[in-house]
């Protein structure tokens, strides 16, 4: 397969980085408004490269954390509930709340969501589901305050911008955290609540450096790296 050329916005842009250098966060974040090129709001990544093997179930970083900001992205929630409980859905701005007529049409191909929640009594429905929903990563999980009884509290978290984490097959955690548009302080924010997470996530099986490497990007942008020390302001 044919490497991919970069463009010459993308190598004008690359040619503002210095690669031998490990950037603080505030020159990071200074300098990704600077090679951010494309015309959209691009959204604004950090990768996090850690010292796990994510084929050990007892070394998986996962989680998932409100953002201080938001994402700068409205999910359309789904909620999986009944009675009471679909009533306090509904109120606290769900997209859709049912129960069987909801599974129902997922099982028939539609997926017009971005977050499900479940309330616990409803987990041997949504497991008629289970195929469709987690290689998509949408699968109500407690572990990801995705299946509770608290409808209220999830579907506004999940409205106001509530990101998932999870080490893929490398032991890289990547996650969005806004829009260029945010600019550098609330940017940061964000940044600084996930790195404080991921930095507790440690697993104890976890041996060796942990935080290896850091890079900042926009969607289309090439990456900045972030020194990883600074992940040890972050731990107790």
């Amino acid at each position: 397969m044919p490497k991919k050329l970069h463009g010459k916005k993308y190598l004008d842009a690359q040619k503002k980085i210095d690669l031998a250098k490990k950037y603080g966060i505030d020159e990071a974040f200074n300098l990704v408004e600077q090679v951010a090129y494309a015309k959209f709001d691009e959204t604004v990544e950090v990768a996090f490269n850690l010292g796990v093997d994510p084929k050990h179930a007892d070394q998986m970083v996962r989680g998932a954390i409100a953002l201080p900001n938001g994402t700068g992205k409205t999910a359309r929630v789904l909620v999986l509930a009944k009675g009471e409980k679909a009533r306090e859905a509904q109120a606290a701005g769900a997209d859709h709340v049912g129960a069987e007529d909801l599974i129902e049409k997922i099982n028939g191909g539609w997926m017009e969501f971005d977050k499900a929640i479940a309330t616990p009594d409803m987990m041997g429905l949504t497991a008629k589901v289970a195929k469709i929903l987690g290689p998509r990563g949408l699968m109500p999980n407690p572990k990801l305050g995705t299946v509770t009884f608290d409808v209220t509290k999830a579907v506004k978290e999940q409205k106001q911008g509530k990101v998932e984490y999870r080490t893929e097959k490398t032991g890289i955690v990547q996650v969005g955290i806004g829009k260029k548009s945010f600019g550098a302080a609330k940017l940061k924010e964000n940044f600084s609540a996930l790195l404080a997470v991921i930095v507790k996530a440690k697993p104890a099986t976890s041996k060796g450096t942990y935080m290896k490497n850091i890079t900042l990007s926009t969607t289309m942008s090439p990456g900045i790296p972030i020194d990883p020390s600074v992940a040890s302001t972050k731990a107790e």
